[in-house]
């Protein structure tokens, strides 16, 4: 474990920023890890890189997360409890878990970063949500590098949210998740639209074939990061009071949207991006893609502060046309 100066973070971060990490460090062990913030407490973390915006250099010392490792705890006749470690990459252990015919996680294939920020973001595609197949985490404490084991219900999941983006946000670091998956009985869910007209030849669907589904629609939809800089999804889909929802209605009858209680309604952002007029629109070296206006780009050499004033630019209009406000689902840094 050998700490960098001056190290470019270009190669970090799915949007290919090209800041600088004043020290730089990758951990490969959790021993190596707790040595670390014995010393240590001003901390960046960084996984995947796949949900955050680089807008500045970093002074903190950055640690590139590199634990790795997939454990099968316990299995019993249709359920099976699975511990990744944190420096897994998300996708790699989606299709792992689906050739061993685990199920639960096939929904989520193709979501870039690693597993040790799945839960932070309780990432969720096609109607499934980590919190969904999710049994417990295992963190370090940064302040006294005790490690300590969240439930489910310690972690206060919402939509893209826990509490680790909240209360808890800097105070620890996850070095593993456990989830429980199925072993034979499988609760599909194949509800959404675009994956029930790709299955609609099959009949019993298996966890290979709704997994290609959602590689296929994604893959259609939105870029690769290793082609063109992105952070997929780039704003959360707002919910709003249906009250408010039938108003716009009135002006937009083609306005899409998914009930989500008796007194709110959730609105694709896209839409409202699409309909504002920057789909497909360039701003110099960033932009909103062509294919999907949920996804801000860099097509080469974009600075951090440029995307985001595009996104606040994208945050004034929807709000001057739509009186909406569009939350960033990317950490800005």
């Amino acid at each position: 474990m050998k700490i960098q100066e001056n190290i470019s973070l270009k190669n970090y971060n799915t949007f290919g920023i090209d800041t600088i990490a004043k020290r730089f460090v990758i951990v490969s062990t959790l021993t190596e890890l707790q040595n670390l913030i014995k010393t240590e407490k001003d901390l960046f973390l960084i996984g995947g890189g796949s949900n955050m915006l680089l807008t500045k250099n970093i002074d903190k010392l950055v640690v590139l997360l590199n634990l790795k490792g997939i454990i099968v705890n316990d299995t019993k006749k249709d359920e099976v409890f699975v511990t990744a470690e944190a420096g897994e990459n998300w996708h790699d252990f989606v299709q792992w878990c689906i050739s061993q015919n685990y199920g639960g996680l096939e929904n989520l294939s193709l979501i870039p970063g690693n597993v040790g920020t799945s839960p932070i973001q309780n990432i969720g595609a096609y109607g499934v949500e980590i919190k969904d197949t999710f049994q417990q985490l295992e963190a370090i404490e940064i302040e006294t590098g005790a490690l300590k084991i969240f439930t489910k219900n310690q972690c206060n999941f919402g939509y893209r949210n826990s509490v680790f983006k909240n209360e808890l946000k800097g105070k620890y670091i996850i070095v593993n998740v456990t989830f429980k998956l199925t072993k034979n009985n499988h609760n599909f869910n194949i509800s959404y639209g675009a994956i029930k007209e790709f299955l609609k030849n099959s009949t019993h669907p298996t966890l290979q074939e709704i997994a290609k589904a959602v590689i296929s629609i994604r893959e259609s939809k939105l870029p690769d990061p290793k082609i063109i800089g992105n952070s997929g999804s780039f704003f959360k889909n707002p919910v709003i009071l249906i009250s408010e929802f039938q108003k716009l209605q009135e002006k937009y009858p083609e306005i899409p949207h998914y009930i989500v209680s008796n007194t709110e309604v959730k609105i694709p952002a896209g839409w409202l991006i699409e309909k504002s007029g920057f789909k497909g629109e360039r701003f110099g070296e960033t932009g909103v893609h062509e294919k999907q206006a949920l996804v801000l780009v860099n097509y080469g050499n974009a600075t951090g502060k440029e995307v985001y004033e595009l996104a606040q630019k994208i945050q004034e209009t929807i709000k001057s046309i739509f009186n909406i406000d569009l939350e960033i689902e990317v950490n800005i840094i």
